[in-house]
């Protein structure tokens, strides 16, 4: 029941946000890839309906999501298409209501289980956040952006990398199919 009641929520919120023009949403997803993948990469958004959607092909190795605009944070994110899977799963598991460690959980076990596909060698994913965007300067507002490469169960052990959040690469999540290397820059 409490799934049933937290997508219906969920889906309200995505359905009564404006959704901005297909355009917005690629020019302000794309700001988290590093320039020259930019214009090459795929584009996934949000309809009319708040689903999910393609709204531009790409002809690179990248898949930048739109920000969501059922919540009221701006993030967007690029990252390997190998990733898709994984991402496309944690995006359903949302949707069904569950979040943070359970979300993890369950998502890791489909890895595991091989459920979800998911890469054994490093690909990366790109995280910009920010206080909004403004389409008409084609800006992030307040843009922090961080690094995360997953190594799918990656140790410190089999990496060198510490499991201590900081200023320098870290290792989150260490041997399980979610892990990955965090690197994330000092907020100015």
């Amino acid at each position: 029941m409490r799934f049933t009641v937290a997508f219906l929520v969920l889906a309200a919120s995505a359905c009564n946000a404006e959704v901005p023009p297909a355009a917005h949403q690629i020019a302000s997803s794309v700001h988290a890839a590093p320039e020259e993948l930019r214009a090459g990469a795929s584009v996934l958004g949000y309809d009319s309906s708040g689903s999910v959607a393609v709204l531009r092909e790409g002809s690179n190795d990248l898949h930048c999501l739109a920000d969501n605009p059922g919540d009221d944070s701006f993030s967007v994110a690029c990252y390997h298409k190998d990733l898709e899977p994984f991402m496309a799963r944690g995006r359903e598991l949302s949707a069904q209501g569950y979040e943070g460690e359970e979300r993890h959980q369950i998502r890791w076990k489909d890895v595991d289980e091989g459920r979800v596909e998911m890469p054994r060698e490093a690909r990366m994913l790109y995280v910009l956040t920010g206080k909004d965007y403004n389409a008409d300067q084609d800006e992030v507002l307040e843009p922090y952006l961080r690094w995360v490469i997953y190594t799918p169960y990656a140790t410190p052990e089999s990496t060198g990398i510490t499991t201590t959040p900081g200023n320098a690469p870290w290792l989150m999540y260490p041997g399980t199919a979610g892990a990955h290397v965090m690197i994330s820059p000092p907020r100015e």
